[in-house]
């Protein structure tokens, strides 16, 4: 059975893809099955293992309305090792087409359930809101890795997801459960990242990943190539860091979690 992870936070641009995309890089550079679930409309997990969103037919959209089976929507990244779930602008639509639906927070779990024996990481990129799309992630998931910056408006908005974690926990997945946290675009020569740093280890203790990804060019630039930074530029010190992240999540996996959402 399958180690299935969503990468979540509310907030936008903190690094969630860039963190979906290189885990599943590093995972499978590690030996793992992977497959990696783009549930954002804007597809940038899809391109960013170099698969096509504008000729993707069909997508993930397509498997949680159950118009299309999982097996005609899954590619394979060859560059990147991985296979993907890929999404592009239709998946806007599914917000609202999925309220009218049977167990509508539970189709992309329906749909991991009936696949993760084919791998050993399923890893889900969710959109920065915690509408319908993420709480299918939260759902489907067994735990969430929240991609965050150190500053302090980034910390008010970790308040409210760990709140809705909580919430999904003790009412629709008792499985799932905060994994970690992950300190990303990381400058240790800003002061403020580093009290900030200092207080997420405090609070969170364990919870915090030992990985820090640092604030890195070639990660930034990886995507227009449509690879991922840790096979675009393997000597950069992001795409090291986040292999050290990757090697840390197997090793995570391999321990059983607390059967509880809180974070601490």
């Amino acid at each position: 059975m399958a180690s299935v992870f969503c990468v979540a936070n509310q907030k936008g641009g903190v690094g969630k893809t860039t963190t979906s995309v290189n885990l599943a890089a590093g995972l499978a550079q590690l030996g793992q099955r992977v497959l990696l679930i783009d549930l954002d409309p804007q597809g940038n997990a899809t391109m960013g293992s170099g698969i096509d969103k504008r000729s993707l037919t069909p997508s993930v959209y397509q498997v949680l309305l159950g118009i299309a089976p999982f097996d005609q929507a899954r590619r394979h990244s060859d560059k990147a090792g991985y296979d993907v779930l890929g999404a592009n602008r239709e998946l806007a639509g599914a917000e609202v087409e999925l309220v009218d639906q049977d167990r509508r927070e539970h189709r992309l779990k329906d749909v991991v359930r009936g696949v993760d024996a084919a791998y050993d990481f399923v890893l889900i990129d969710t959109p920065p809101a915690l509408g319908l799309l993420t709480l299918n992630a939260l759902c489907a998931a067994r735990g969430v890795i929240v991609p965050m910056q150190c500053e302090y408006f980034a910390l008010e908005g970790l308040s409210d997801l760990v709140n809705t974690v909580r919430q999904v926990h003790a009412h629709l997945n008792p499985e799932l459960v905060l994994i970690g946290l992950l300190r990303v675009m990381f400058d240790p020569r800003i002061t403020l990242q580093q009290q900030v740093s200092e207080q997420l280890k405090t609070h969170f203790g364990a919870k915090v990943f030992d990985a820090v990804i640092p604030r890195n060019v070639r990660l930034a630039e990886a995507p227009s190539y449509g690879l991922p930074g840790v096979i675009f530029d393997k000597s950069s010190r992001g795409a090291q860091a986040y292999v050290e992240f990757a090697q840390e999540m197997v090793r995570r996996a391999a321990r059983p979690e607390p059967a509880t959402a809180s974070a601490a």
